[in-house]
This record gives structure tokens, C-alpha cells and sequence, in this order.
């Protein structure tokens, strides 16, 4: 069977390259300016084919690339995971302002956060690359998600998504419910620890 990305693959790893290294240009920066990293961690990849097939047959969409790499937004994906809430906003501001990278989407999950608690920051970024894309374009454009959060957040994700998942739940329900105590509960101990954080360097300032 055909690759679902047709002959596109190449151009996809040379952006999804192109993105993480541009972000640890970022990160490495911040570091030599501050002594402190924007991230703890950075995570990465190409949408596997049974993945993005599926994904397809859930939309409507024909399984093809132009589906894959223009229709849907996130066959390249990044998820950076930091410290402090704080990170996570003076990332969305280096995505805006670097001429590296478009921002055509964004969602602020940290400020409203879905109703089962879930929260994080998501960006869709439009990256140029010396390929020709699915509408004929050379240099080409091609679609980048990135999700940004903390470390707590990321911990609640993905106990989410593991019951998400899972085919039985035992009183889910309630687990739903304990889910989203916990998602609040976190959220407050994210604002703490950024209080203390800018606490503790003040004398930095």
C-alpha cells in the first residue's frame, strides 16, 4: 500500500528538523542569557500511517496527502513540557515573533480549560521548506502542531488520555470527577509555584 504522505515524507522530516532545532537555538539562548532553560522537555514526531488513516476515516476526508498534510493540521507535531506556567507563554511569544514560523492558529487552553479540566496551549504554525507542498507551492508550506505545558499539566493528560483509551472504566464517572478536582487542584499548584519561583528570583532582576 501507498504511503498516506505520498512523496511527501522527505519534506516532512526536514520540517519537523528544521522546527525542534529552531527551538533548541531558543532554549540553548535562554540559557546562556539566564542560567535558566524555557523547557524541561521537548518531545516530537510524524503522525504514523495507521494513525493519520484513521484519522482521516473519523473526518471524511479521502486517505491521501493532500488529507494528511493540508486538511489536517497536525501529521508534524512538537510538545514541549515546562516548569512554570510562565514558560509557556514566552514560548507562544518567541513562535509569534520568530520569522521562522507562522502562527495561524492558536488555543488557550490554560485560561479556558475544557470542561474535563484539560489544560495546555496549542499552536498551529506554518513552516516554509524547499520542497513543493500538496497545492504545487516550492518553496512549500507545510503544518506544524505544537502543544505547550507544564509539567503537571502533562502528568494529567496523560493519565487522561490512558482512560480516554481504555476500553473499560470501573465507575467512570467518578473517575471523571476525581479527574477534574485533580486538574484544578494542579492548576493552583502551578500558580504557587510560579509565585514562589519569582520569588525566589527576584534578586535576579
Amino acid at each position: 500500500m501507498n504511503s498516506i504522505y505520498e512523496g511527501f515524507g522527505e519534506a516532512a522530516e526536514y520540517v519537523l528538523k528544521h522546527t525542534v532545532s529552531e527551538i533548541e537555538k531558543y532554549n540553548n539562548s535562554v540559557y546562556v542569557n539566564t542560567g535558566h532553560h524555557i523547557y524541561e522537555h521537548l518531545s516530537y514526531r510524524i503522525k504514523t500511517e495507521e494513525s493519520m488513516l484513521a484519522k482521516c476515516k473519523r473526518k471524511g476526508f479521502e486517505p491521501n496527502a493532500y488529507s494528511a498534510l493540508y486538511r489536517i493540521n497536525d501529521a508534524v507535531g512538537v510538545r514541549i513540557v515546562t516548569r512554570f506556567v510562565n514558560d509557556v507563554f514566552s514560548l507562544v511569544e518567541y513562535f509569534r515573533a520568530s520569522p521562522d514560523f507562522e502562527v495561524v492558529r492558536e488555543k488557550d487552553y490554560i485560561n479556558n480549560p475544557k470542561p474535563n479540566g484539560y489544560r495546555s496551549y496549542h499552536l498551529i504554525l506554518i513552516v516554509k521548506a524547499p520542497f513543493e507542498d500538496v497545492n504545487g507551492n516550492n518553496p512549500g508550506s507545510f503544518y506544524v502542531e505544537v502543544q505547550l505545558r507544564t509539567i503537571a499539566m502533562d502528568m494529567w493528560a496523560s493519565l487522561e488520555h490512558e482512560m480516554k483509551y481504555k476500553q473499560t472504566v470501573p465507575n467512570k464517572a467518578v473517575v471523571e470527577s476525581e479527574l477534574k478536582r485533580c486538574a484544578d487542584e494542579l492548576a493552583s499548584c502551578d500558580i504557587t509555584m510560579q509565585t514562589i519561583k519569582d520569588l525566589i528570583r527576584t534578586e535576579d532582576i
